[in-house]
């Protein structure tokens, strides 16, 4: 069965995982952190790629993102494979691929859906040890969401500024929501749908993201679809 298509629609919100090979540490210290937020800084500015979230897994990286147009995140993964892995593979005397294979992604629907996987990839950063308290991290975008850090690479989407009236609000209640962990259903529905490439969200959005795509956003269900009886 052929692969399908990677599913990406302008306009709307991405999460994405790119995992490392063989799982081989995606950074070792805090020169490869700095390497991969530069690299990946620059590839979503020369595709206007809104960047929403982010987060650096030993052996993952997790964004949330918004492409401009159909083509401007392979792009920007792209680029940011060319220069982050040449990059990584001088400094530590290695040669070879990094990126495991391509990247996954899938849409979300907007709304809660966006801050359940902000709040997984936030919450789930630990690279440097500090997944206890996401405001010390320097490993995810967790810390500029609470006020600790200003992160140019981001832009806050509008479900974060419908969190409170001032910064201090919205820190407060991303707060609360980093301490309670995303809604667990939610979470397995985003890491299966981004593994498969499906949509994530209701199945009026997924309706509407296959026909803004051409393509199914949805597994179908097991078995023969029904047969249409002839007309006579």
């Amino acid at each position: 069965m052929a692969r399908l298509a990677r599913l990406c629609v302008p306009g709307l919100p991405h999460l994405v995982l790119q995992r490392s090979v063989h799982a081989q540490p995606l950074v070792h210290d805090d020169a490869d952190r700095r390497a991969l937020h530069e690299a990946l800084q620059a590839a979503a500015r020369a595709q206007q790629l809104a960047v929403w979230g982010w987060a650096v897994e030993p052996q993952a990286l997790w964004l949330l993102v918004c492409p401009p147009a159909a083509g401007s995140l392979g792009r920007a993964m792209q680029m940011l494979g060319r220069r982050y892995v040449a990059g990584f593979n001088r400094r530590h005397g290695r040669q070879g691929a990094l990126w495991g294979g391509r990247f996954r992604a899938t849409v979300v629907e907007p709304g809660e859906w966006v801050l359940t996987a902000l709040c997984m990839i936030e919450q789930g950063s630990s690279a440097d040890g500090a997944g206890a308290d996401p405001a010390r991290s320097r490993w995810s975008s967790a810390a500029h969401h609470l006020g600790t850090a200003t992160d140019a690479l981001l832009t806050d989407p509008p479900e974060w500024w419908a969190l409170g009236n001032t910064p201090f609000e919205r820190e407060h209640a991303w707060r609360a929501r980093l301490q309670a962990g995303p809604d667990p259903a939610r979470a397995a529905a985003l890491t299966r749908a981004v593994q498969g490439a499906w949509v994530a969200g209701s199945a009026a959005f997924a309706a509407q993201v296959e026909a803004m795509a051409g393509r199914p956003a949805r597994p179908r269900r097991p078995g023969r679809p029904p047969r249409k009886l002839a007309a006579r």
